[in-house]
Formats: C-alpha cells, sequence, structure tokens
C-alpha cells in the first residue's frame, strides 16, 4: 500500500528586526507599523497560509552593554498587533510568542480567550520559557531561572491556564429574554488551583471561546522542550532545516506522543525557515550570498562570535583571523543562560572546529560566522523550492513550515506569487480554506469540553 500523499502546512513569520532581517534593502519597510504588519498578514491569507506568526521581545538584543546592529526597534506588543490584525483578516490564524516566566496565567489566558473570541477561533499561543538574565532586569522576578525551574514553571503556568480555559464548559449562557434567564450556572468559571508555581483560585470571566482553547504551540530543541511539547502542545516550532537533521527530530518527537495518549497527528512540527528565490537556482544563490552579507555585518559577527568565546571581542577585526586564545569556559558572563551561548555545549570543541574550517577555507571571522549560521533553508527556482519543500515534508521531516522573510514587508509576496500555485498544483497544499479556525486549518481535533453548536453560538453571541 502506497504511502497517503500529506497537505503541507505553510505559515509566515513576522521576524522584527534582528540578524534575520535586511533592513538597510531598498525594499526594505517599516518593522514597527501597523501597514508592515497587515501587509505580511493579507499576503499569507491571499496565499491560504494557516497562521502569521509573532516573535516575542521584551528587551532589545545586547551584549556588553552594546544594541545589536540589527536589533535597534524591538517589537510591540504581541496582543494588540494580533487584535488589530484579526480585524484585517477573515481566515488567518493569529499566533503570538507569550513567555511563561514573566506573566501570570489569568491574565495571559484572559488575553488569549478573548483574541480568541475576537477573531472567531483563530488565535494560537506560542508557550516559551524565558532564560536571559539580562531580559529578567526588566520584571519584578528579575534574574535567572535554571533550566529545570523554567520547565517547571512552563508545565505548570500551562495547566493553570488549561484549568481557566476550561472553566468555562459552553453552555452557561442562556440568554433568555423571554424567562429572564441569562445563565444556567449560577458561578460559571470557578477554578482553584493550587501547585509550586501558582496559588489562584476565583472565577475566569471569558466564557468559553471558539477553539474551546488557543491552538498551543512549543519552541525548543532540548530534551525538556521535547518532552513539554509531547505532553500537551498542538505544533512545535523546531529550527532543525536539513531533511536528516529534520527526520530525526520527527521521529523522536512524535514517538514521545503515546506516552502520553496522544496519536500521531495530534503534534504538527513545524520547522523555522527562510528562502531564496531567483529566476534560476544559480541566480538564487548569488541572491543568497549576497543577503547574507547584509544579514551578518562586521559589528554582528564579532557579537556572535563573542557568544562562543564568552570573551569581549570588540577590539577584533572582523575581517580578520579567529582569536588565538581560546573561549573562556565556565559561568557565561556575556549573557547567562542565553539560549544561543547555551548551545555551545562544549566551547573548546566548537572553536576547534571553527577553526579548522577557517584555516581550510582561509576565511575571516565575518565569512566564518556566516558559513557556521547559514540562515537560508531553501535556495533556487520556484519549481526548486516547491520540490525541496514538498519532499522535506513527504519524507517526514516536518508536517510544514513557517517561513520567515528576510524583507519586511514584501519579502513574502515573491513565494505566495509562484511557490504556492506550484504546490497547489502538485495538490499538497490548499486551494481555498475549508474551516473557519485555526485548529480546523491545522487538521486538529477540538480541544477541552464538548460543546454543542447551539452552546458555541450563544457564547459568541453574548461576547459580541
Amino acid at each position: 500500500m502506497s504511502k497517503p500523499v500529506k497537505q503541507i502546512h505553510l505559515a509566515a513569520h513576522f521576524p522584527g528586526v534582528n540578524n534575520s532581517t535586511v533592513w538597510s534593502d531598498p525594499a526594505a519597510g517599516s518593522q514597527i507599523d501597523f501597514s508592515s504588519f497587515a501587509h505580511l498578514a493579507r499576503t499569507a491569507e491571499r496565499a491560504k497560509f494557516d497562521f502569521l506568526f509573532l516573535a516575542e521581545g521584551l528587551r532589545l538584543r545586547e551584549q556588553n552593554g552594546e544594541i545589536y546592529d540589527l536589533d535597534v526597534v524591538g517589537r510591540p506588543d504581541t496582543f494588540t498587533v494580533l487584535t488589530a490584525l484579526a480585524a484585517v483578516t477573515d481566515k488567518l490564524g493569529l499566533a503570538g510568542t507569550i513567555n511563561s516566566t514573566f506573566n501570570e496565567p489569568y491574565e495571559v489566558a484572559r488575553q488569549f480567550a478573548t483574541l480568541d473570541h475576537l477573531s472567531a477561533g483563530r488565535a494560537a499561543w506560542n508557550v516559551v520559557t524565558s532564560w536571559d538574565e539580562f531580559t529578567g532586569q526588566n520584571f519584578r522576578r528579575g534574574g535567572f531561572l535554571a533550566q529545570e525551574d523554567r520547565y517547571l514553571r512552563a508545565r505548570q503556568f500551562l495547566a493553570a491556564t488549561w484549568e481557566l480555559f476550561d472553566s468555562w464548559r459552553g453552555d452557561e449562557i442562556a440568554a433568555d429574554q423571554d424567562a429572564g434567564i441569562f445563565l444556567t450556572d449560577p458561578a460559571p468559571g470557578r477554578f482553584d488551583h493550587h501547585v509550586d508555581q501558582f496559588g489562584i483560585s476565583g472565577h475566569f470571566n471569558v466564557p468559553r471561546s471558539p477553539q474551546g482553547r488557543p491552538v498551543i504551540f512549543q519552541a525548543g530543541d532540548s530534551e525538556e522542550g521535547r518532552e513539554f511539547a509531547a505532553s500537551g502542545a498542538d505544533a512545535i516550532f523546531t529550527r532543525h532545516g536539513t531533511l536528516e537533521d529534520g527526520q530525526a527530530f520527527y521521529t523522536d518527537v512524535k514517538r514521545r506522543l503515546a506516552r502520553y495518549g496522544r496519536t500521531h497527528d495530534e503534534l504538527k512540527i513545524l520547522p523555522g525557515v527562510t528562502f531564496v528565490l531567483g529566476d534560476t537556482d544559480a541566480d538564487a544563490r548569488e541572491k543568497a550570498d549576497v543577503i547574507r552579507h547584509q544579514q551578518v555585518s562586521g559589528p554582528t559577527a564579532i557579537k556572535l562570535l563573542e557568544q562562543l568565546w564568552n570573551r569581549d571581542l570588540g577590539s577584533y577585526d572582523p575581517d580578520g583571523p579567529l582569536p588565538a586564545v581560546d573561549p573562556l569556559v565556565g559561568e557565561n558572563t556575556v549573557a547567562r543562560g542565553r539560549a544561543s551561548v547555551r548551545m555551545h555545549r562544549d566551547p573548546l570543541a566548537t572553536a576547534a572546529r571553527w577553526r579548522a574550517l577557517a584555516e581550510e577555507k582561509d576565511l575571516s571571522i565575518r565569512e566564518l560566522i556566516i558559513a557556521v549560521t547559514g540562515r537560508q533553508s531553501f535556495i533556487g527556482s520556484p519549481a526548486t523550492v516547491a520540490d525541496a519543500l514538498d519532499h522535506f515534508v513527504q519524507s517526514d521531516a516536518s508536517d510544514g513550515f513557517i517561513l520567515t522573510p528576510h524583507l519586511t514587508p514584501g519579502g513574502l509576496d515573491e513565494f505566495a506569487d509562484t511557490v504556492v500555485p506550484l504546490l497547489q498544483e502538485r495538490g499538497v497544499f490548499r486551494t481555498e480554506y475549508e474551516g473557519d479556525t485555526l485548529r480546523e486549518h491545522l487538521g486538529l481535533g477540538a480541544a477541552g469540553a464538548v460543546r454543542s453548536d447551539r452552546a458555541g453560538a450563544a457564547n459568541r453571541k453574548a461576547a459580541s
């Protein structure tokens, strides 16, 4: 029996200002004007994408007291932007990153339930933990949480929000004007949740939303992150960009689902990827090289090298050779707990590999950083990219992709106009939306308590 052809899930990532965008390009626009968010969202909806994804930036990226040269604006408030986008889109899912380290369950549940009502069931929450000590300085719980503490809080945070979402069954609102009865339950939304991290009780004041719960995303590739995703997430945002790495990650995470009583299709794996399109494959490769040099300036290259070396390298020439000194090993002084630092589990071994590569290819610091931090996942003509995306999904390396264009806001336009039609011709991507909610777009079942159509309609009427 032949294997069924999988449908590809596509999403658009509005990246903000960081070293994946090119703000200096003449075609680049504002990173913060609402028109930019609206343009990318409308393009994604025109192309029938599943959702728009917003990352979270709670503090400008800085190192040794200096802001990255490409991170000079940051990101506005997630809920404000997504709520505004709900008014200018009809079907597109709206996913926002909100961390569990510096927020409270009641507040976050209330905001997402509200967004789900206002968007008629298109809300999604990317649950992340925050490990940067310098980010924590902005909050009253400032400082650093060890990894095991971050994930304990995240698990208990998610469980608390689920209790809040499910505190309304969906049939409490009668709104019977003739009988003068509004509520069938005199105490709806009651909750009482006491665990290590939270002790909360009361009544949740937002009726059950169209999706019951927002779609839950999780971002992270650590052992703790994979298990957290398998236990309760609907989708995982991963960074694996090669076929082999993607297949290994896909197999590992999917096999974890059974221990939580979940099926293979209940968790979608969506790597974040980039793309460069050209008239020919050669043309695309030339464009990709130019883009990478725009993304990794000299100062950015030094900042990224410092994260491995754990030293102030500001005096080094980015067009010169790597430092002769070895990285400092131990408690990080560049950015304690930072993900980009923690990924270098053996700094000395990584530095040795980088030195060998630089010597073999005669690379400067900047050229080396470009080589080892390559971001363009799919490069080529529209036909080449469409073929590669389809092969990736059909080979069980992912269930789809979260695309990050290098230009804001028009960086998705060419993909929507050239690659998407080719995927549609193959029969692996929708030509029209078949449902209204994000859960329907992703092929996910209902969340939480089962509601009747009547109860759902009553809730939406009461919330309007």
